[in-house]
C-alpha cells in the first residue's frame, strides 16, 4: 500500500451564487403588492423585470413582452435597469388603448426621478400607481 492511507478525500457541493437583489423582503413585498393591485383594478395584466436589457433595450423590453404568449395584449411591461439608468414600458394592443405613449412616458420619468434620488422601489410603485391610475377599473 503505497500512499493509499495517505490519500484524504473531500467533497464540497458549490452553489452557483445568487446575483445579489436590489431589494430587501419588505420592499419585494411592496413591488409585489403593487403588482397585484394594479392587475387587479385594472383588468390588465402588469409585469416587472428588473436587471441589465440587451442592447438595443427597447427590442429586449419587447421580447419581454412577446415571451407573455396569450396575455400580452393586455399587457403592461416595465423594464427598469438600474445600472444603464434605463426604464422601457411596453404596452400591448389592448393595453396600449388604455395606457397611451404620453401617460408611458409620465410613469417612466416620475420613476427615474425616484430613482436618481435612490429609491428604486418607491420608483416602482409610483410608475404603476400612475399606469394603473391612467388605465382606470375594469369594466
Amino acid at each position: 500500500m503505497s500512499g493509499d492511507a495517505d490519500r484524504v478525500l473531500v467533497s464540497e457541493r458549490y452553489a452557483h451564487p445568487r446575483p445579489p437583489s436590489p431589494f430587501r423582503p419588505k420592499q419585494l413585498a411592496r413591488i409585489d403588492e403593487a403588482l397585484s393591485m394594479s392587475s387587479a383594478e385594472t383588468g390588465l395584466y402588469f409585469s416587472l423585470y428588473v436587471g441589465a436589457l440587451d442592447v438595443p433595450t427597447r427590442g429586449h423590453a419587447e421580447r419581454l413582452h412577446a415571451e407573455l404568449g396569450e396575455l400580452a395584449p393586455q399587457a403592461v411591461v416595465l423594464a427598469v435597469s438600474p445600472g444603464q439608468r434605463v426604464v422601457e414600458i411596453v404596452t400591448g394592443a389592448e393595453s396600449a388603448l388604455r395606457v397611451p405613449d404620453r401617460s408611458c412616458s409620465l410613469a417612466a420619468l416620475s420613476m427615474t426621478a425616484a430613482f436618481g434620488g435612490g429609491d428604486l422601489t418607491g420608483g416602482i410603485v409610483a410608475g404603476l400607481r400612475m399606469l394603473s391610475d391612467q388605465a382606470g377599473h375594469s369594466s
